[in-house]
């Protein structure tokens, strides 16, 4: 029972960053805090991984430039559109759309890896679709052909699908590095590449009132929780730990209603709702496309032979 503890914590941790990724929005700059949480994640690593980094250095060498696209999608773009996300979208709005991160992937997947789709995904990402679109238009489907989709929510429907590529890519590469090394060196790509948004920025100051934001998005979110997430995946397997992700958008309801006092719309709960059902169906029913069609094909071929 104590393993379920891991991704749970993990989840929890990932929630919170939400709430602390909107707070962020009005205590610090974008860029500033996209770089300080990922050069704090990479000063904090540095002692217990540097050394294995270096006796890898000739995987690292090979793969460098895949780590530098890895680091792009999942430290620069990700992260840093969130945060300039949470200028005008709710915490609530992120956790929903980080939960749309797995069903991203999956379909990603299709067309990068080549799987075979399931009737989980074709039902899933239709389902999920239409609970996006409710949630993005705030219940009023016809005001996204007048008004079209706000700025903050194209950031996040970009961010979410640039992890997702960035998790496929992960998958395809195989680099023969561990975690916390592959980690390590797209960190520190991440790093090199949000310095020039980080420069240009008007203020980058840290204060009593956004140090604490970033101290949490740099060890917490950055180290602590792909940590339990990956203890996780060691001892329940990928596919069980996966399903924790699906708490992600409740967590972040939750914290977002008695932290930032954020009121939970009809909008949310039947939107969010629809996405989260497409996702589990996604993660649920996994027969192939092409087994149901060749049962289609048998069955009706056997009825015109009688």
């Amino acid at each position: 029972m104590k393993n379920f503890l891991f991704p749970l914590i993990a989840v929890f941790l990932w929630s919170l960053n939400a709430i602390v990724s909107k707070a962020a929005a009005t205590a610090i700059d974008p860029a500033a805090i996209s770089f300080y949480r990922w050069a704090l994640a990479l000063v904090v690593m540095t002692p217990f991984v540097f050394r294995s980094v270096l006796k890898n250095k000739q995987i690292v060498m090979k793969h460098w430039w895949q780590l530098a696209i890895l680091g792009a999608l999942g430290m620069m773009i990700y992260q840093s559109l969130a945060y300039y996300a949470a200028h005008t979208v709710s915490a609530t709005f992120m956790g929903i759309m980080n939960s749309l991160i797995p069903l991203l992937t999956v379909i990603i997947s299709i067309f990068v890896l080549r799987i075979i789709p399931t009737v989980g995904i074709v039902v899933g990402a239709a389902l999920s679709l239409s609970g996006l679109v409710w949630l993005v238009s705030q219940g009023n489907p016809s005001s996204l052909l007048t008004h079209g989709l706000g700025t903050g929510e194209l950031l996040m429907i970009i961010a979410s699908a640039a992890y997702a590529l960035y998790g496929v890519l992960t998958k395809r590469w195989g680099i023969k590095l561990s975690s916390w090394d592959s980690l390590y060196i797209q960190i520190f790509f991440g790093v090199i590449l949000l310095i020039p948004s980080f420069v240009l920025a008007d203020d980058v100051s840290l204060n009593s009132h956004n140090i604490g934001l970033v101290l949490f998005a740099g060890i917490a979110a950055s180290i602590i929780a792909p940590a339990m997430w990956i203890q996780g995946v060691m001892r329940l397997g990928a596919n069980t730990t996966s399903i924790f992700m699906n708490l992600a958008p409740v967590f972040t309801a939750i914290i977002a209603i008695f932290a930032l006092g954020e009121e939970l719309k009809s909008y949310h709960l039947i939107g969010g709702g629809v996405v989260l059902l497409g996702v589990m169906l996604a993660q649920q029913l996994r027969t192939p496309l092409t087994q149901v069609f060749s049962r289609r094909k048998k069955t009706t071929q056997e009825d015109s032979c009688q």
